[in-house]
């Protein structure tokens, strides 16, 4: 049976990433479809999934999943940040041709 845990993280306001959303089965297919419908960035990791499943929604992420999941944040950092995004301007945008650090 199929087991999908969506996770949210606002560093100026979270300590660590919150559970959001988690559920076995039909609710877990529905949770990778509306992912997939909003080009979310999925993962597997069945341990994880497991683990993270267990934790009641909109509570913090235990201090024994910090490693997974930061894994993970950085993965997406780095899949959202490979290719430009649409309206995104290029390599010569105006911050970088006044020489603004990034």
């Amino acid at each position: 049976m199929p087991v999908a845990v969506a996770l949210d993280y606002d560093p100026g306001a979270d300590k660590a990433p919150r559970v959001v959303a988690g559920g076995r089965g039909a609710v877990a297919e529905q949770i990778l479809q509306i992912a997939f419908a909003h080009d979310v960035k999925v993962r597997e990791d069945a341990d994880l999934a497991e683990l993270l499943s267990a934790i009641d929604i909109d509570s913090e992420i235990p201090v024994e999943a910090f490693a997974a999941v930061a894994e993970i944040l950085a993965y997406v950092y780095r899949a959202n940040h490979a290719a430009p995004l649409e309206n995104e301007p290029e390599a010569d945008s105006e911050a970088e041709a006044e020489g603004d650090p990034e």
